[in-house]
């Protein structure tokens, strides 16, 4: 036996220990309420951006009819290059006065670095809304409220 193994096994302890502190996530839910705002079944894009605005992923998009999504332009934008981003998180429209609820889990990485969820909304035959809400990923801000512009009364995210 080497002098090594003794290191490499340390090694492989430590690398053990780290890397699932490393990969920790929790589970996030964003709760968005529309308004009665007097129109169709609004189509939403939820996706994570960086602290510089830079796409990181879709989280949901509700609305059946991809050929709307470039109504979500915020969203439809920054997410362009991602060849995934509506692998498994599309679903129905949401019709006003309704709530929205999507629960995904996100790295512990992402809270208090200036990660946000943003939510873009679009109404056929009305103004579109780009960035609608822009909710920080913190724990300070976790369980507050935050207005929408247009057509989201308010949303909130929870952290668990």
């Amino acid at each position: 036996m080497s002098k090594k193994t003794p290191l490499l096994t340390l090694l492989a302890a430590a690398c053990g220990v780290a890397f699932p502190a490393l990969a920790q996530s929790r589970t996030v839910t964003l709760t968005a309420q529309l308004k009665n705002y007097g129109g169709d079944g609004a189509y939403l894009a939820a996706y994570v951006t960086d602290a510089k605005g830079t796409y990181v992923r879709t989280l949901w998009v509700a609305g059946g009819k991809a050929k709307y999504y470039k109504h979500l332009s915020d969203w439809n934008r920054l997410s362009a290059g991602d060849a995934k981003r509506l692998s498994g998180v599309t679903g129905a429209s949401v019709g006003e006065g309704r709530t929205l609820k999507v629960t995904a889990e996100l790295a512990d990485a992402l809270l208090d670095a200036g990660y946000e969820i943003r939510l873009d909304a679009a109404v056929e035959d009305m103004r579109d809304s780009p960035s609608e809400v822009r909710i920080p990923l913190s724990k300070a801000g976790a369980g507050k409220p935050y207005a929408g512009k247009q057509y989201i009364q308010s949303a909130t995210v929870q952290l668990q």
